[in-house]
C-alpha cells in the first residue's frame, strides 16, 4: 500500500540540522510539485497511480506525507532521502536523524500531529492551522490525491475532536510562552523594557500578546513587508520598521524575539557587537525562534548577551506540561476512532481499485479480440467461423491467468490443493445449479 510518513523534529535533531531541512514558505508548493515528479519518474513502472505528497515545515520539524501505490515503502523512503539531500544541496545525508511511520502507524502519526499530541508544547494549537496550510498549498500543486485528501480531512475532524472534547488547550503553554516565561526570570519589571519583534508571523503576535498582558513598555515591529509590521504594531501600540531598519533601533532594545521565514540569519555578530557598544554593555535578552536561525549561533558568545533557541526553551515548556497530561490521554482515545475509520475505507478503496484493474484488463481483451474477429470477417472469413474462433479465444485468455496461478503460484504460497479447489469454486460460483 505504501502509505508513509517520514522525517525530522525536536526529538530527532537539533536545530542545526533542522534548518538545513527546512523549506521557505513560498517554495513549498514548489517542493512538493518536484517531489511528486520525482517520485512518479523514479517508480514508473511500480506505481499504480500517480504518488501522492505533502510536505510540513515548521521550526520544529520537516515531514513528508506520500502515497505511493505499488511501491516498495524501504525504497521510497530511500528516494526521499536521495531528494531531500539534492533538493536542499546538502552535504551529507540526514538519514540518521530520520524517522518513519509506515501505513496504519502513518495515519496515527499525522493524527496525533494535528491534534498537537506530537509537538514540543502538548496541545499547541498552531500546527493545526500549518497543516490546514500545507493541505492547501498541496492541492492548488495538484499533488494530492483521493487517499491523502481524505487523510488530512479526517486528521483535521480528530483535532476538532480533541480540542472540543478536552482541556489539552486551555493553559497557556506555548513556544512564545515559553520565551516570556524565560524573561521573567531575567526581568523583574517588563514596564521600563523595550521589545523589538522581528517577524510578523502567529508566533510573534503571541509573544506579543503575552507581554501585552505583563505590561511592557514598548514594542518595535520589523518586518520585511512594512505593512505586516504597521498591522502589529496598531494592534499593540507599537512602532513598525522594515528589516533594513533594524540596526538602528537594535540599541534601544532590551528583548529582542525573532520568527520570521528567512532561510538566512537576519542579525549578525557585529550587528549586536554595535548595539552594545551604544548601550553600555546594558545587557540584551534574545529569543530566536526561526528554523533556520534568524540569528547568527556566533551572537550567543558575546558577554552580556543571553540568547536562546527553540530547543533552549524545551526545558522551560516542560515545567508548564503537567496539567495537559491527563487530557493528552483523553485525546489518544479519542483519535483512535478517526485512525480506524480511515483505515477501513482505505482497504475498501483497495478493493475497488483491483475491481476497476479487472474489469479493465479483462476488457481490453475483449476488445482486441473483437477487433480481430472483425477484421477477419473484413477478409472474407465467415461470420461463423470467425465468432467460433472469438469465443475460443476469449475463453482461453480469460482461463489462463487464473489456471497458472491455480496449478503454480498458489502452490509456491503454500495453500493446500483443498484451499485451491474451494477458493475456485467461490470465485466462480461452480457449485450453484443451473
Amino acid at each position: 500500500m505504501s502509505l508513509i510518513s517520514l522525517g525530522i523534529n525536536h526529538k530527532t535533531a537539533p536545530v542545526s540540522v533542522r534548518e538545513k531541512a527546512a523549506f521557505a514558505e513560498h517554495e513549498l508548493a514548489q517542493a512538493m510539485a518536484d517531489l511528486q515528479l520525482w517520485l512518479n519518474q523514479k517508480f514508473l513502472d511500480k506505481l499504480t497511480k500517480p504518488a501522492e505528497v505533502a510536505i510540513l515545515s515548521t521550526c520544529n520539524r520537516v515531514e513528508f506525507y506520500l502515497k505511493a501505490a505499488g511501491c516498495d515503502s524501504v525504497a521510497l523512503v530511500k528516494e526521499v532521502g536521495v531528494w531531500l539531500q539534492q533538493h536542499n544541496q546538502l552535504e551529507q545525508s540526514l538519514e540518521p536523524y530520520l524517522y518513519q511511520h509506515l501505513e496504519l502507524d502513518a495515519v496515527t502519526h499525522i493524527m496525533r500531529v494535528a491534534s498537537g499530541l506530537d509537538s514540543m508544547v502538548l496541545g499547541e494549537p498552531q500546527i493545526l492551522g500549518q497543516l490546514k496550510a500545507v493541505y492547501q498549498k498541496a492541492k492548488r500543486a495538484n499533488t494530492l490525491g483521493a487517499d491523502l485528501e481524505r487523510l488530512f480531512q479526517k486528521a483535521f475532524s480528530a483535532a476538532k475532536k480533541v480540542r472540543h472534547d478536552t482541556e489539552i488547550g486551555t493553559n497557556p503553554v506555548s513556544v512564545a510562552f515559553a520565551a516570556v516565561n524565560l524573561a521573567k526570570h531575567i526581568f523583574a519589571d517588563f514596564s521600563k523594557l523595550t521589545v523589538l519583534f522581528v517577524g510578523a508571523g502567529e508566533t510573534i503576535e503571541l509573544a506579543a500578546r503575552h507581554l501585552q498582558h505583563h505590561q511592557v513598555g514598548q514594542m518595535i515591529m520589523a518586518n520585511r513587508t512594512l505593512a505586516n509590521a504597521q498591522k502589529l504594531a496598531e494592534e499593540f501600540s507599537g512602532k513598525s520598521i522594515g528589516l533594513e531598519a533594524i540596526p538602528h533601533y537594535f540599541s534601544e532594545a532590551d528583548m529582542v524575539i525573532s520568527s520570521t521565514g528567512s532561510m538566512l540569519p537576519i542579525i549578525g555578530k557585529g550587528m549586536v557587537e554595535e548595539a552594545l557598544k551604544k548601550r553600555g554593555r546594558k545587557s540584551i535578552f534574545m529569543v530566536d525562534l526561526a528554523v533556520p536561525r534568524d540569528i547568527e549561533a556566533s551572537v550567543a558568545e558575546l558577554d552580556d548577551v543571553y540568547l536562546y533557541t527553540v530547543d533552549d526553551l524545551e526545558g522551560v515548556i516542560q515545567d508548564n506540561m503537567q496539567a495537559r497530561q491527563e487530557a493528552a490521554e483523553q485525546a489518544e482515545e479519542i483519535i483512535r476512532p478517526f485512525v480506524d475509520s480511515y483505515w477501513l475505507w482505505l482497504e475498501s478503496q483497495k478493493k475497488h481499485d483491483t475491481v476497476r484493474d479487472l474489469q479493465k484488463k479483462y476488457q481490453q481483451i475483449a476488445l482486441h479480440e473483437l477487433q480481430r474477429a472483425k477484421s477477419q470477417m473484413q477478409n472474407n472469413q465467415s461470420a461463423e467461423e470467425a465468432l467460433d474462433e472469438l469465443t475460443h479465444r476469449l475463453l482461453k485468455k480469460f482461463m489462463h491467468q487464473p489456471l497458472v496461478w491455480l496449478r503454480h503460484d498458489a502452490e509456491e504460497q503454500g495453500l493446500s490443493s483443498l484451499d485451491n479447489d474451494e477458493l475456485l469454486r467461490q470465485i466462480f460460483n461452480l457449485d450453484e445449479e443451473n
